[in-house]
């Protein structure tokens, strides 16, 4: 049965949950906290916790409106804490629960002062096991799922709720329709269990309760103050109380009183209970409140603190103590010696088990954490420590976007690659658009090259043979020498343009940059460069373009001979490495003088250029980027002014390559 639920549209990823579930019963699962109804004990804090009001309880409502109170057999049994959920106006109340439609209005506590003596009897057995005290359903459902070995510590005895309903049933009639009020969440399971189904009819909250009243248009304000139909209760009014019920079954709570322990809290319940398990804890009777008492429950409903709320039941016990007659008291007590006050509580173990170390540390690993020093322990996942969290992750009761510090380097991971495939589209889309340009601008000036060319020659033959003067000769070369250069530029922007197309081969790396090193040897004006081959891949064989691969590499190191003419060293270098068994980078790394900072931008811009007018076309690092991209690579270069530049190809080692369709 899911008790407690969560709202989707509401949940905003922030854990408070997580890190208040005592039995880690909260996973996130893109993006929400689940509750993970087999784990959950029902105890409510997530429901205290979350400020977005992202969690549902399961709601009897509609049952008591449209199902018990048309009976006219509903009766009502208020929980000892309503005193601090309607502080200003709890004598009223059961004005208003009369007017709702409840015919029979009574305190649960009468059922505390039935089962004291159960607990008095069973502290006085003194057995040598721990007893545990099990009013509390939160608690009895903690010890069935975390730590059955302690179930049979466990005092079986019914709780107040159960006790109060099996004797309003037994004497008020079995067709009694009983509906308990109060401030725990968990009593919505404790009704619904097959050893005490018998009881209780429907379970409505405080809060709901409000509602219900807010439905009716009922103002308590406007009511008149009025007592609870018999039995009336004793001390069994302070079992909201931490020690209460200590109290009412007359156990010495005395601070040192050496065979009972008082426990609240969830995070103190913890560790008694793990005491136990571990033999630590020799004290006979333990008395333990999930909440720091009824009074703090999940569905109390005030805005005053503990403090007050303490003071209100304390205020109402006070007034109504000495009301009753206890003659009439004992009497009652005496006659429900016949009632079932005794229960059995079962294992439903719900651990996970311990994951190993190595996957401890492989988890951490995966969320950057590999020293001590990376687990920052900073709680934001839900989970005290870095470790508690991998051990969740291991048990599947967590995820690894769950780590703020992982999530916010894996977002700026992802902003900076953004950031970079953005660059590149953009500079893909300015190739493609200028390569267009450049196919069209070389068609049509290739042929008006050619036929100056062409008569250049002409008219230099004629006037080699009429031994014309020698300047004639050298204009007409500088002609022809001129017209050859538009020439290259246009073959350059043709190579530009028909980017796109590959023909797919095996390629040795090495082999291609031996051919580059000798094609630039043979540059007179690069002879003293010395450009040194260090592969360290074993002559890896990649698959890809190899005459557009070698044109990458002849525009690489020609560049980086160009940057070292003026340098000392004049020293090239060209490393071939593996990655990773799918990928090979080639760095060319030169010893000149480096880039501009703000150069870098545009260095695979076409048409920009750094170098002497007539030395180069711009497009160079233009076409080198396209082939890269065509062979599904990457390029990057590094450089600092003033000490040299590394320009890094990044290449598949197996390219999956489609030819594209050309219509």
């Amino acid at each position: 049965m899911s008790i407690v639920s969560t709202i989707g549209q509401r949940c905003q990823r922030c854990y408070s949950c997580i890190r208040e579930c005592p039995a880690a019963a909260i996973r996130v699962l893109e993006g929400q906290a689940v509750v993970l109804n087999d784990r959950c004990i029902s105890c409510g804090h997530c429901v205290k916790v979350c400020s977005q009001r992202a969690k549902e309880i399961s709601s009897d409502t509609g049952k008591v409106i449209n199902e018990i109170i048309p009976t006219g057999k509903a009766v009502a049994i208020v929980a000892p804490a309503f005193a601090a959920s309607f502080p200003e106006n709890y004598n009223k109340l059961v004005t208003g629960l009369k007017k709702i439609g409840f015919t029979h209005v009574s305190e649960t506590a009468f059922g505390a002062d039935l089962v004291s003596n159960e607990y008095a009897r069973i502290f006085e057995d003194r057995n040598e096991k721990n007893i545990i005290s099990s009013p509390c359903p939160a608690i009895y459902n903690y010890i069935e799922k975390f730590y059955p070995e302690l179930v049979p510590n466990l005092a079986e005895v019914v709780s107040p709720m159960v006790a109060m309903g099996r004797y309003l049933k037994e004497n008020l009639g079995k067709d009694s329709k009983v509906v308990f009020i109060g401030p725990c969440v968990a009593k919505k399971f404790e009704h619904s269990e097959p050893e005490v189904e018998d009881a209780i009819d429907a379970v409505l909250t405080f809060v709901e309760l409000k509602e219900v009243l807010d439905g009716h248009n009922i103002v308590l304000d406007e009511l008149e103050n009025s007592d609870f139909d018999p039995p009336h209760a004793n001390l069994g009014k302070s079992f909201p109380l931490t020690g209460g019920l200590l109290k009412t079954a007359d156990i010495s709570g005395d601070v040192l009183e050496k065979n009972v322990i008082v426990v609240d809290g969830s995070k103190k319940v913890q560790e008694i209970i793990k005491d136990i398990s571990e033999n630590k804890i020799k004290s006979k009777f333990i008395d333990i409140l999930f909440c720091e008492g009824c009074i703090n429950g999940p569905a109390i409903d005030s805005d005053l603190n503990y403090y007050s709320k303490r003071e209100k039941v304390i205020e109402f016990i006070d007034s109504s103590i000495y009301k009753f007659d206890k003659h009439v008291w004992k009497s009652d007590v005496n006659n429900s010696r016949d009632i079932k006050l005794t229960r059995n509580f079962k294992e439903d173990p719900q651990r996970r088990p311990m994951p190993s170390e190595e996957k401890i540390a492989e988890i951490l690993a995966r969320t950057n954490k590999f020293t001590k020093e990376d687990e920052l322990n900073c709680g934001a996942c839900g989970y005290p420590t870095c470790r508690e969290y991998a051990v969740a992750i291991a048990k599947e009761l967590a995820e690894e976007d769950m780590c703020l510090p992982y999530l916010i380097n894996k977002i700026e991971k992802a902003y900076t690659d953004l950031k970079e495939t953005q660059e590149q589209l953009h500079s893909a889309e300015k190739l493609a658009s200028i390569g267009q340009l450049a196919a069209g601008v070389a068609h049509e000036i290739n042929n008006p090259l050619g036929t100056i060319m062409l008569y250049a020659s002409m008219l230099k033959k004629d006037v080699e043979k009429k031994q014309e003067e020698v300047q004639s000769v050298e204009d007409l070369q500088l002609i022809m020498e001129e017209a050859n250069r538009c020439k290259n530029i246009v073959g350059n922007l043709l190579n530009f343009a028909r980017q796109g197309k590959l023909q797919i081969s095996e390629v040795s790396v090495l082999k291609v940059a031996k051919e580059v090193v000798k094609n630039v040897k043979l540059r007179s004006e690069f002879s003293d460069v010395k450009v040194e081959v260090i592969d360290n891949t074993f002559s890896k064989i990649i698959k890809g373009d190899r005459d557009q691969l070698k044109q990458v590499l002849l525009n690489l190191v020609n560049n980086a001979c160009e940057a070292v003419e003026e340098s000392e060293k004049k020293k090239v270098f060209i490393d071939i490495n593996l990655v990773d068994d799918k990928h090979i980078l080639i760095d060319v790394e030169d010893s000149g003088s480096g880039i501009p900072e703000e150069n870098i931008k545009k260095l695979f811009t076409p048409f920009f250029t750094t170098k002497k007018m007539g030395k180069g076309t711009g497009l160079g690092l233009a076409i080198t980027y396209g082939i890269v991209k065509m062979h599904k690579g990457e390029i990057k270069v590094r450089s600092k002014e003033g000490s040299g530049t590394t320009f890094s190809v990044k290449l598949p080692v197996n390219l999956n390559y489609q030819q594209p369709i050309v219509n």
